[in-house]
């Protein structure tokens, strides 16, 4: 069994065209020895957001501490704390941050793809 915080594993910044001002860290994943799955944790700085893009994997999100908005099906939706997405394979996403503090969220994502 692995118990870690989440601020013992290092993240990785990204922040670019694509995905601006955005951390993110593998919580569990291959190198845990998962199999089906993997869970990550992502941080949004004020401002920021991840790249707009689709997969050919369905993947789950929830949203543990601040606020933003989601895009789905060509336009904006606001998430706050405790929301959970589903967002299904191959339909375009983008998470931003509206808010003057952090927005993070959990990520689970099947085994396979890259991991961050």
């Amino acid at each position: 069994m692995k118990i870690q915080s989440y601020k013992d594993i290092p993240g990785i910044f990204f922040d670019n065209e694509a995905a601006r001002g955005v951390t993110g860290r593998v919580f569990i994943g291959s190198q845990d020895g998962a199999q089906r799955f993997c869970m990550r944790f992502f941080e949004i700085h004020p401002g920021g957001h991840t790249p707009r893009h689709s997969h050919d994997w369905e993947h789950e999100i929830f949203i543990h501490e601040g606020h933003g908005s989601a895009y789905k099906e060509g336009r904006w939706v606001p998430i706050t704390q405790g929301d959970a997405l589903f967002i299904p394979s191959n339909e375009e996403h983008q998470i931003k941050n509206t808010s003057d503090k952090p927005l993070r969220f959990v990520c689970l994502i099947p085994a396979g793809p890259a991991e961050l």
